[in-house]
């Protein structure tokens, strides 16, 4: 081997930070805040607010590999955390609020996070498990210093600690682009939430590949509001992917529902934005009560789960704007596929576009390798049809949660999703199901995803939710549960009614009942809690 000759700069966070205060230092960045006032300022005024941050966090004693926790929404000052902590060297722990308060404890403790920051939503939170935090010595309100109290917790006041700080030129410490950067926990639905360490080059790296036209696309005349949570899985790489391209950002604070978000997206001529499914549901459905459309928008990604083809056309046929399916997990930092066209697609047809691009999350982006395999460990032919366990390997992806001793990838370093799906020609992939929520039924097999895919789109639907559970001959069958819209009134015919020639007959559920369907922590359906609260209803 002969060694390259080219500089070795290590991949860092704050190059994005650099790089937007000088290429992109006017455009601007608009926050909703807790407090209810917007706040306005753009690339170079976040750089110097983030200086002043670093200044007051070494005041504070924080040293590199050091933890420092967020319980808090879409803001400029959660942004402001996503660069300076990393860019010291620390690891930001955002934490999920939606957590059960045992599995908060348990996510600050395991992380041994020694500050937590948090906005005053989440001030009666706070109180209530302080004393169960051990790690945590220093606790930062983030809300306007006039609106300041320090509870029972004696927290300090975000402004007025980085206030008293020089915004000047700041000497960003150099260091090896592998060490960690964010610490995210999965979602822990099933045991206690997992952490996975994210390092610097795999966050460099995520942005600048999910910023490509494969991907999503963005140039600077791009309006971005992350409508995912910062606190999840770093809102899907959006506080990097913006800056990277010069993008002007929109951050909504806590208020996802449809008249707020349409505010901003009239207001400040957002063209893309992005969340779980249920965020577009109440905002379309608010579209239709209101009689609106959306402005400049243009394209949405969707994510968490699957895309409701109704949701798709509705977007698309009403109001001219693009879904963008994605596929991710926290484990892949998190962007693993998404769903843009590609020349072989757009030569079958715009109805068979339409067709792929909304029934399957995406396709192989570079970065992310992909492969599917039956329960032997053998590769199964990309042929749309086979389904199999997904394998994926990538510089973003797990290699190993934290504190824990034994990698989580085979020998070559793939790394098992649980999910169920398929491969096709087109290097597009569909998730047929996860691998714990597939129906089981005689020796088949039934998608709960295709079934919640096709019954939502059934007038006044809300949330559809399919589950495997058991039955006296079948071993399994599916329930379908059913959340409909407000003042909304639909039956059990009306739903099997809508289901009846679009599914095979043995897909068609053996009971539909309504009920308000629990969602986790992450916006998606709680299979876990249906399936234990359902677990008797076919067995009488």
């Amino acid at each position: 081997m002969i060694p390259g000759l080219m500089q070795d700069v290590p991949l860092l966070t704050t190059n994005i930070l650099t790089h937007a205060e000088v290429a992109h230092g006017r455009v601007e960045i608009v926050s909703r805040t807790v407090e209810g006032r917007v706040h306005r300022y753009d690339y170079a005024g976040l750089a110097r607010r983030t200086r002043q941050l670093a200044r007051a966090l070494q005041g504070l004693g924080v040293k590199s590999g050091d933890r420092l926790a967020t319980l808090a929404w879409n803001t400029h000052r959660h942004l402001e955390l996503f660069y300076g902590v990393p860019g010291l060297g620390a690891v930001l722990n955002t934490v999920n609020p939606r957590l059960f308060d045992d599995q908060i404890v348990y996510v600050l403790e395991h992380a041994e996070s020694t500050v937590l920051f948090y906005d005053r939503t989440f001030a009666p939170l706070v109180e209530r498990l302080a004393h169960r935090f051990t790690t945590v010595k220093t606790f930062v309100l983030m809300s306007d210093a006039e609106q300041h109290d320090a509870g029972a917790v004696g927290a300090l006041n975000y402004e007025t600690l980085i206030g008293g700080e020089s915004g000047e030129a700041f000497d960003w410490p150099s260091f090896d682009e592998n060490a960690g950067a964010f610490l995210c926990y999965t979602s822990g639905t099933t045991g206690d939430p997992k952490g996975v360490l994210y390092s610097h080059r795999a966050v460099v790296l995520h942005g600048m590949a999910a910023g490509l036209s494969s991907a999503f696309g963005l140039t600077a005349f791009d309006v971005v509001m992350p409508c995912s949570s910062l606190y999840h899985a770093t809102a899907w790489g959006l506080p990097f992917i913006a800056p990277i391209n010069g993008c002007k950002i929109v951050l909504p604070a806590e208020k996802m529902d449809g008249a707020s978000l349409q505010e901003l997206i009239l207001g400040e001529g957002v063209t893309f934005t992005g969340g779980v499914p249920t965020i577009w549901t109440m905002y379309l459905d608010w579209l239709d009560q209101n009689g609106q459309g959306v402005g400049d928008l243009k394209r949405v990604i969707i994510g968490g789960s699957a895309v409701p083809r109704a949701m798709a056309e509705t977007f698309k046929r009403r109001h001219g704007v693009q879904v963008l399916q994605i596929w991710g997990m926290t484990e892949t930092c998190p962007l693993g596929v998404v769903a843009t066209p590609t020349p072989s697609v757009t030569a079958l047809g715009e109805d068979q576009v339409d067709e792929i691009i909304w029934t399957r999350q995406g396709r192989l982006q570079f970065g992310i390798e992909l492969k599917v395999v039956d329960d032997e460990g053998n590769e199964c032919p990309r042929d749309g049809e086979t389904s199999g366990a997904l394998m994926v390997r990538g510089p973003w992806t797990v290699k190993r949660y934290f504190r824990k001793d034994a990698d989580v990838t085979d020998a070559d370093g793939w790394f098992d999703t649980g999910d169920i799906a398929t491969l096709d020609e087109h290097g597009f992939m569909r998730i047929t199901d996860r691998a714990k929520d597939v129906i089981k039924t005689g020796g088949e097999w039934i998608s709960s995803i295709d079934l919640e895919n096709i019954a939502v789109a059934c007038p006044g639907v809300k949330i559809a939710a399919v589950v495997g559970i058991p039955h006296p001959k079948w071993e399994e069958r599916p329930l379908l549960v059913i959340e409909t819209h407000e003042g909304r009134t639909v039956t059990k015919e009306d739903v099997l009614g809508f289901l009846q020639g679009k599914i095979v007959k043995w897909w068609t559920p053996d009971d539909v009942v309504f009920a308000p369907v629990p969602l986790t922590a992450t916006g998606k359906i709680d299979k876990k809690t249906l399936r234990k609260a359902w677990n008797e209803h076919l067995m009488g």
